[in-house]
């Protein structure tokens, strides 16, 4: 697993510290513009942004002549320029650094949601274009055929959802800004809540919530305030890999800062969600793909010497109880020689390095 060299991952560091601050800082949208326009001999500022049919909204700011007003369109050009920067910063990761970029889609899908407020809100990525960060998060080079996907993976804890007194636009409307064709995907409980969203070509975004309650409320959608009018499909398990996220920036046209699961508990959720999953269909291949990811992971964590936090994460996992360890078991008994081999030498030289006691699943 080749690494990434350090100017690569400085230069990441600089990306998302600048498209943080730019997501806090932006009055105005970077794909709009300001215009001056005169009338009767005096000069106002109005602000153009494109109306997603080809055409522009225009909104009224106010005379050229007040200093504020002033001072803002300076400040925009200059939030322009670091929007060039920045979109050469990204280009220069993905073709020269060897980080992933998603596709264009998965990539505008984020934008429009990230523009929303879903991490502000403390929403995060999960699934497998969260997984496409990793190659910046722990500076390896990921093998391409782990992180293609034909879907957006969406998680927020259920309480926050209903305490942040806050709420994004309507999410319909968010995915529906970057395809038209985005449409709600009836609930398999028959419910009228929706906890999906398709695109014609089948592209599917996907809200997902904790459950830590009885099973009886898998099957049903979840009410979430903050979500636009979203609902969410509780999972089993899905608080664990919740738990302590990791900022970072998917390298989409200028960096979108993001919130995604901590690596090491990915990789562990990873193997309890592919012994879940059944044998056949689509649940087969995703299944795979579950276990070849977790199997990249341990083996980039053990190398770039990240051996104690998986050991401190699965043993978390591990002590939650017998059916947390049957799924690691399960799910290790499908690594490939290799990747066990990378599991188990991570966990033995994490257990020495945190001082704790590991017992292997295999």
């Amino acid at each position: 697993m080749k690494p990434i060299d350090l100017m690569y991952q400085t230069m990441l560091a600089e990306l998302g510290q600048r498209s943080l601050d730019a997501a806090w800082s932006a009055d105005f949208p970077s794909d709009g513009r300001f215009t001056p326009v005169t009338v009767k001999q005096r000069r106002y500022w109005y602000f153009d942004q494109p109306d997603g049919e080809g055409g522009r909204t225009r909104r009224y700011v106010g005379p050229a002549s007040d200093p504020e007003i002033a001072k803002r369109v300076e400040e925009f050009k200059a939030q322009k320029d670091d929007l060039r920067a920045r979109r050469r910063m990204v280009s220069t990761l993905t073709r020269e650094g060897g980080m992933v970029a998603p596709d264009r889609l998965s990539g505008d899908v984020i934008e429009a949601l990230a523009s929303g407020g879903l991490f502000r809100l403390r929403g995060m990525l999960i699934g497998t274009v969260a997984f496409q960060t990793y190659a910046g998060i722990l500076s390896v080079r990921l093998p391409g055929h782990s992180i293609m996907t034909g879907d957006a993976d969406i998680a927020q804890d259920f309480a926050i959802s209903h305490e942040v007194n806050d709420s994004m636009p309507p999410i319909l409307e968010l995915l529906q800004s970057v395809d038209p064709t985005f449409r709600p995907v009836p609930h398999r409980s028959g419910q009228a809540a929706t906890s999906s969203f398709q695109n014609k070509d089948g592209y599917k975004v996907e809200f997902l919530t904790s459950n830590r309650g009885s099973d009886d409320h898998m099957d049903q959608p979840v009410k979430m305030p903050a979500l636009g009018g979203a609902s969410a499909d509780p999972l089993r398990f899905l608080d664990f890999l919740m738990r302590d996220p990791v900022r970072t920036v998917v390298l989409h046209k200028s960096g979108i800062p993001v919130t995604v699961p901590d690596p090491s508990r990915y990789a562990v959720h990873k193997l309890i969600v592919a012994s879940r999953r059944h044998n056949d269909g689509p649940s087969a291949l995703k299944r795979d793909k579950d276990v070849r990811q977790a199997g990249i992971l341990f083996e980039a964590l053990l190398q770039t010497r990240r051996s104690s936090d998986l050991a401190i994460a699965y043993n978390e996992a591990w002590e939650r109880g017998d059916a947390w360890r049957t799924g690691i078991r399960t799910g290790a008994a499908m690594l490939s020689d290799d990747d066990r081999e990378h599991l188990g030498v991570c966990l033995r030289t994490g257990a020495v390095e945190i001082g704790e006691d590991i017992t292997l699943p295999f």
